[in-house]
């Protein structure tokens, strides 16, 4: 049985290599956190009035901002990086984000689900 001390200090964040060609090399996308997956989902939510829904805006740098990491997992980005990053080629973070997606188990009914709620 797992205790305290062993749950905290397991790895329980998985990373992969991405190679973006167009950035001349390779990046590290890594599993959100519980509290980022929670910054993501709520930054995704629009709540004012007519426009309440699922702000799609800049989601793909949103998300890249949250997983994209060095090689020991720290996060590259923090979110005063989101404007600035979502002004990369779509087609880099198409990539990133098709990785963090599958990383988090993120998909377009998670989405969906945002938009219910």
């Amino acid at each position: 049985m797992l205790d305290k001390k062993a749950i905290l200090n397991s790895d329980d964040l998985p990373r992969e290599e991405v190679e973006v060609e167009q950035w001349g090399g390779s990046v590290w996308v890594r599993t959100l956190t519980g509290t980022e997956r929670d910054q993501f989902e709520a930054s995704c939510i629009k709540s004012k009035g007519k426009n309440s829904g699922v702000n799609m805006e800049n989601i793909r740098a949103r998300l890249c901002v949250l997983t994209i990491c060095n090689e020991t997992g720290e996060r590259l980005f923090d979110a005063r990086d989101i404007d600035a990053l979502g002004k990369k080629s779509a087609m880099c973070l198409d990539l990133i984000f098709s990785v963090a997606q599958k990383l988090n188990g993120l998909g377009n009914e998670d989405v969906e689900d945002l938009a219910k709620n």
